[in-house]
Formats: structure tokens, C-alpha cells, sequence
């Protein structure tokens, strides 16, 4: 599937050592200390659905377990809060694929803004069972900020993906 409508560009087979790479990225750039801010999204399960929804058959339910379960030990947070809105996300994301992939990304964002905030509501819903403070409302704004930045980040995550515009004859593809 294309990025967008008007794009008549075919998109090479994704590496996997780029899907492993990037979401290791996002995972390290959910460990920063500026991930506690308000406004920063949750880079893990951003990417997360991101490969879910264009590669569901390569990341699934066992990537966001495993990322979920590394995020709550990096978090020391309570152990599973994280793998189980992974998990969640991925899978509606995975379920979900073929509908989002048909519209614009400016839609697909729209799609992809109810999984984010599925993610903070579970974790805010563990967090709250277990008994921890309210975080604030300023708690729910990082989904809307990881809305907003869908655009780039298809953009930048299927960037090695496109193949160039000139044919060269040496290059058979």
C-alpha cells in the first residue's frame, strides 16, 4: 500500500533488522528522562502501531509483550502494566490494518489517535488499581502530540522502503 493516493512510487519489502532497529530506537527514546513530560508520546507503542499496521505479519502481540515487559522493568513500574496495553494496541492495530491502510495519512492519524489513548487509559487504569497518585489530565495530552506526529514518522520510517525515481540500467531493480 502507498503512503498516500497520489503517490505512484512502489515500495521495496521492509528489512527486518530495520523493523528490530527502529523499535529499539523508540524504546530508547522512551527511556530518555524528557519521557515524563507532559506532551511527549509514548515512542514504543507509536512505532509499535506503526509496524503493526503496515507489517502485521512480522510485529504482532509478542513484540509488544516483549517491549511492554522491558518498558515496565525500565519504568519499575507495576510489571505488566505496559506489555498489556501493548499487546491491546497491537492487536486492534493488526486487526484494524487494511481498513487504516486505505485512507490518508491525515486520516490514518484519526485512526491511530484512539489506540494511543487506549494505551495511556490502561496504564492510567493499572496505575490508579495499584493505587498510585493521579498523574493529571496533562497525562492524556501525549497521545494527540503522537496523532500530530503520525505524518513524519511514516514518512521517516519508510523512507529505506522507496525505490529511487531514475532507472539506472546497471541496476536490475
Amino acid at each position: 500500500m502507498q503512503p498516500t493516493f497520489t503517490s505512484s512510487r512502489i515500495l521495496q519489502p521492509v528489512r527486518p533488522w530495520f523493523v528490530v532497529l527502529s523499535l529499539l530506537a523508540a524504546l530508547m527514546l522512551n527511556l530518555l528522562p524528557t519521557s515524563e513530560w507532559p506532551g511527549i508520546p509514548d515512542w514504543a507503542a507509536l512505532t509499535l502501531i506503526f509496524w503493526s499496521v503496515r507489517e502485521s505479519r512480522r510485529v504482532g502481540m509478542g513484540w509488544g509483550f516483549a517491549l511492554g515487559l522491558l518498558m515496565d522493568v525500565a519504568d519499575a513500574s507495576l510489571l505488566g502494566q505496559h506489555a498489556l496495553a501493548y499487546v491491546l494496541a497491537t492487536y486492534i492495530a493488526s486487526s484494524l490494518s487494511k481498513r487504516i491502510l486505505w485512507f490518508p495519512l491525515a486520516q490514518q492519524a484519526l485512526h491511530v489517535l484512539p489506540l494511543l489513548l487506549l494505551v495511556q487509559i490502561i496504564q492510567f487504569g493499572v496505575r490508579m488499581a495499584s493505587g498510585a497518585a493521579f498523574p493529571g489530565l496533562d497525562y492524556l495530552i501525549g497521545p494527540f502530540v503522537g496523532a500530530v506526529l503520525w505524518l513524519p514518522l511514516t514518512y521517516a520510517l519508510l523512507l529505506p522502503q522507496y525505490q529511487p525515481v531514475e532507472r539506472d540500467a546497471n541496476r536490475p531493480i
